[in-house]
Parts: structure tokens; C-alpha cells; sequence
């Protein structure tokens, strides 16, 4: 072997011997790197705990879903049945009303029976349940339509004959043949009414 070729040996050896030690010093310092990047992980205790208090978080949300969704369905139900008893009994205290004027007119009935009974006590009992009966309806939102002497209005009367008459404003109501009634504003039964032509 001739001199240069030993001198380049000698150099391709050290480069390879100092490559070797750089990897070397590389793989310690990324091996110390890895022991102090584990070292800083939770430990297995740690991990085991967080799972223990997830597991229990998720078991203790899914109770309240359960126990929301239970009182969910008793709502329900108990809607329900308060609708029911809404709409079997929603006239209850129409009825209780409508029992003081059945009173009225039992009482009515058995003093006209009576031996002494006259007209105008029979009439003064009828008159005395009317008005039993009318502020019993107005209790309950009904109104009576009794517009005689008042202007024709077609929402709530109904013409069933019209007159002339001179001596009157035209387009008025004469006579009311047939009392109306409105339910909290609205119309039920139009008044049947005789108007001026």
C-alpha cells in the first residue's frame, strides 16, 4: 500500500470512528430525552384513578339523563290527566250556578200550586228566576242582546221583518222578538228584531 492510500485509510477511519461516536453521544442524548419525557407521563396509578373518576362521572351523568327523562314522562302524565279533568269538569261551576236558578224555579212552581197563589205573585217569582238566570250568565261572560230603539247592526241582529213607519228614524230597531246573546264578546245567537224600513 503506498503512503496516500494508508493516509486515506487512516482519515476514512477516524471520520467513520468520529460518525460512530456522534451517533453514539446522538442516541444517548435521545435516549435520556425519552427517560425524562416518560418520567414526566401520569404513572399507571395515575392513569388508573383518572379512568375510575371518568367511569363515575359518566355513570353519575347518565343517572340524571335517566331520572330527567322519568320526570319527563310523570310530567307527561300528569298533564294528561289534568287536561282530562280540565274537560270533564270545565262547566262544573256553570252547572253549580245553573243549580241556583233550578232552585229558583222549583220554589216558583211549588208556590204557584199553592191555594192562595195569584197572578202576580206567580209573575213576581218568574221575574225574581229571571234575574236569578241573567246575572247567572253574566257571571259566566254571556251577555244579553236586547237592542230595541238602537241602530240595525247586522253582526249581531238578525232582521226578521222590516216596517215602515214614518214617525221613526229609519234603519232602527222596533221591537225585539228574540232576545241575542254574546259569550265573552263573541256572538252566539243574533237578537231576532223588527226594524224601521
Amino acid at each position: 500500500m503506498t503512503k496516500k492510500q494508508t493516509q486515506s485509510k487512516k482519515k476514512t477511519t477516524t471520520t467513520v470512528k468520529k460518525e460512530t461516536k456522534n451517533k453514539k453521544e446522538a442516541t444517548t442524548a435521545d435516549i435520556e430525552a425519552a427517560i425524562k419525557n416518560a418520567s414526566s407521563l401520569p404513572e399507571s396509578d395515575d392513569l388508573q384513578a383518572q379512568l375510575a373518576e371518568a367511569q363515575q362521572s359518566a355513570k353519575d351523568n347518565w343517572d340524571k339523563v335517566v331520572r330527567a327523562q322519568a320526570e319527563m314522562e310523570n310530567l307527561k302524565r300528569r298533564n294528561a290527566k289534568d287536561l282530562e279533568n280540565a274537560h270533564k269538569f270545565a262547566l262544573d261551576g256553570f252547572v253549580k250556578a245553573l243549580l241556583e236558578v233550578k232552585d229558583s224555579l222549583s220554589m216558583g212552581l211549588k208556590t204557584a200550586k199553592e191555594e192562595t197563589a195569584t197572578i202576580e205573585s206567580i209573575i213576581e217569582g218568574l221575574e225574581m228566576t229571571d234575574k236569578v238566570f241573567l246575572s247567572t250568565m253574566v257571571k259566566f261572560g254571556v251577555e244579553a242582546i236586547h237592542p230595541e230603539g238602537e241602530p240595525f247592526n247586522p253582526e249581531l241582529h238578525e232582521a226578521i221583518t222590516m216596517l215602515a213607519m214614518p214617525d221613526k228614524e229609519s234603519n232602527t230597531v222596533l221591537d225585539v222578538v228574540q232576545v241575542g246573546f254574546t259569550l265573552n264578546g263573541r256572538l252566539v245567537r243574533p237578537a231576532m228584531v223588527v226594524v224601521v224600513q
